[in-house]
């Protein structure tokens, strides 16, 4: 523990003296970074360099300081890009409904900026979903010349049975 500041000596002199002392015990001796030189600011000194710093340093993005509806906000926008690595329909569908309720939860009681968050609909991010997903066009059958083999696709109203017309008494 560290002893106190005697009343008749100043502050800085106090502070100086002790400084002196450890570096006469070698408590200076094993620091990281010692003889290297500090690192340079490319900043032009906006006052937040020491946040980017610290984020960078600690693994952080920026977004988690961020308050909960802003947060939520930049989630709904990129739900669609998330979802379109996803295998299955139910996937889809459990990111979509996990965020829904984060937003409701917000809504119950909310905190930070009065910032609108409107539910992501989820039929259509499924749907868009399916249409990014489409099945391939089925390979040809092994042993086939492929197409030529096929019988052409007739179009609908070809399929369709006419109306007799009445013959005219």
């Amino acid at each position: 523990m560290t002893e106190r500041k005697p009343p008749e000596m100043s502050f800085t002199s106090w502070i100086d003296r002790q400084i002196s002392e450890a570096a006469e015990r070698g408590a200076f001796d094993d620091l990281p970074g010692v003889g290297q030189p500090l690192p340079k600011r490319t900043d032009a000194g906006d006052g937040q360099t020491w946040l980017r710093e610290y984020l960078r340093r600690e693994g952080l993005s920026a977004e988690e300081l961020l308050p909960t509806p802003l947060r939520l906000r930049k989630e709904v926008e990129r739900v669609t890009e998330t979802v379109r690595d996803l295998r299955s329909e139910e996937e889809v569908r459990a990111v979509v409904a996990d965020l829904n309720r984060r937003i409701i939860q917000w809504r119950r009681i909310p905190e930070g900026p009065p910032v609108y968050l409107r539910l992501v609909d989820e039929d259509a991010l499924v749907s868009s979903w399916r249409a990014g997903h489409a099945a391939p066009p089925p390979s040809p059958a092994p042993g086939g010349d492929g197409p030529q083999d096929a019988e052409p696709a007739l179009p609908a109203w070809w399929r369709r049975p006419r109306r007799r017309r009445r013959s005219p008494r």
